[in-house]
């Protein structure tokens, strides 16, 4: 039984895994059994060398898959060859006419299938880097615009607690005034308190109908 492991995949795991599975590809196998020999090799399961080729690996080997197809479609079209070789009936052609006729019909060959290969693949990785460029760019300038956007309420916050430190210097300010003016009212209540308890304390007169001034007790 396949042991089942947590590591990390080592650059030799994924160079395994890319060889062996385009051997498979190549010789006409599924992948499923590719994935399974490689398992056995490295100590994994087949599901998870499968995970990693669909997910990792295989994007890095684009241009190898497809001269890997192509082989293996050399390798049917030759074996097919081989059959027709043995029919009577079209055994007298010879096999390097039939197979120039054959392989003219379709129009391509092992080395331009390659070739095409090689070239979607550059094109595809110039237009991922190009797109990548572009993001990077993108991400650059969000950035920038974030660092003004922070430096501006940086500078916000500071003229705001500046605002606010005057604004607390004022309220005691205008604290202390408020509480000297109500010391102020206080003592100017008790003395006219006192004024009048003194002028009630002072001898009242009043006249009389004779126009005598009179005491009031």
């Amino acid at each position: 039984m396949t042991a089942v492991r947590q590591d990390a995949w080592s650059a030799e795991d994924d160079l395994i895994l890319a060889e062996v599975t385009l051997r498979h590809i190549r010789e006409g196998s599924t992948q499923l059994t590719a994935f399974e020999e490689v398992g056995e090799r490295i100590g994994r399961t087949a599901a998870a060398c499968g995970f990693r080729w669909n997910s990792c690996v295989r994007k890095k080997y684009e241009a190898a898959i497809g001269i890997a197809k192509a082989q293996r479609q050399k390798r049917s079209y030759m074996k097919k060859q081989g059959s027709l070789a043995g029919n009577p009936a079209i055994s007298s052609l010879a096999p390097v006419e039939l197979d120039e006729v054959n392989y003219r019909s379709e129009g391509v060959t092992e080395e331009t299938i390659s070739i095409d290969a090689v070239i979607r693949f550059l094109r595809g990785w110039k237009s991922t880097i190009q797109d990548t460029s572009r993001h990077v760019k993108s991400l650059e300038k969000e950035l920038r615009d974030k660092e003004e956007q922070l430096a501006r309420l940086r500078e916000e916050n500071q003229h705001l607690s500046a605002q606010v430190n005057e604004v607390q210097t004022d309220y005691r300010v205008v604290n202390d005034d408020y509480k000297a003016l109500i010391q102020i009212m206080d003592r100017a209540r008790r003395l006219a308190f006192l004024n009048e308890e003194d002028e009630e304390a002072k001898t009242r007169f009043k006249m009389d109908a004779n126009g005598n001034l009179e005491r009031i007790e």
